[in-house]
């Protein structure tokens, strides 16, 4: 690549995020679970929340299997990670009297152009905030959006406990059939101070459903651990559909 081209392209990259960090999520008053309205806001992140970010995510890499990602990324790598999102995704933040408590975004869920209507959601919430309704706040948005952008499906990549061989059946039917009850037992029967089932409820009561199941496809502190894969669909699938709208370009 040319030192031209490089400059045409740092040039686009960066008036890109200068248009989407003008954006302000509107926070929709339904959504507010026992929060006092005007201590929450809801907003698109910005490159200089990498550091707060971080600092938020690094436990679930450093003590948990809900990341599969072994090393804490650098702040400067975690701050490109945002940039290179907000050029065609939300990438949200919750804050609760200016603390930032939570943060989601969504990606590509296939590298081909056929998959640009699916997108694949991530979530992370303080350690010390999490049940506290900022998920469900900061999900509900990020569908709201996606719905703007013409997105059809959003998919969940959820890791979970691996279970013993005879219980995988029992587990599935479980899944398919949305039995919270047989899935919190599970969970107690084979969680671990890693990883548990409670993604997987949280997104069930918000209505995601399994789509699949893999098997021990994954392994961290020296343990196997299975990942779910859950849909929810939001698009009506109409032939053709509509194009694809990058997050810059969408009127929040």
């Amino acid at each position: 690549m040319s030192e031209k081209e490089i400059l045409k392209k740092e040039t686009l990259k960066k008036e890109t995020l200068k248009k989407v960090t003008l954006k302000k999520v509107t926070l929709k008053k339904e959504i507010l679970i026992n929060v006092p309205r005007e201590k929450i806001l809801i907003r698109t992140a910005t490159p200089e929340d990498a550091e707060a970010l971080l600092d938020i995510y690094a436990p679930y890499v450093n003590k948990t299997a809900i990341t599969f990602e072994y090393e804490v990324p650098t702040v400067e790598e975690f701050r490109n990670r945002i940039e290179n999102t907000l050029t065609r995704y939300p990438y949200i933040v919750i804050e609760d009297n200016g603390i930032i408590q939570g943060y989601a975004y969504t990606s590509p869920f296939g590298e081909r152009i056929a998959y640009k209507w699916s997108v694949e959601t991530s979530i992370y919430i303080r350690e010390d905030s999490r049940k506290s309704g900022y998920g469900r706040m900061l999900y509900d948005e990020i569908e709201r959006i996606s719905i703007r952008q013409n997105v059809q499906n959003m998919n969940a990549c959820i890791a979970c406990p691996g279970l013993k061989d005879n219980c995988e059946k029992d587990f599935d039917s479980a899944l398919l059939d949305g039995n919270i009850d047989s899935i919190k037992e599970m969970s107690e029967r084979f969680g671990d101070s890693k990883i548990d089932m409670s993604s997987v409820i949280f997104h069930e009561r918000i209505g995601y459903k399994v789509a699949g199941h893999f098997h021990k496809c994954g392994s961290k502190f020296g343990k196997w651990y299975d990942m779910v894969w859950m849909e929810k669909i939001i698009g009506g699938h109409e032939e053709p559909p509509m194009n694809f709208v990058p997050f810059p370009d969408i009127n929040i």
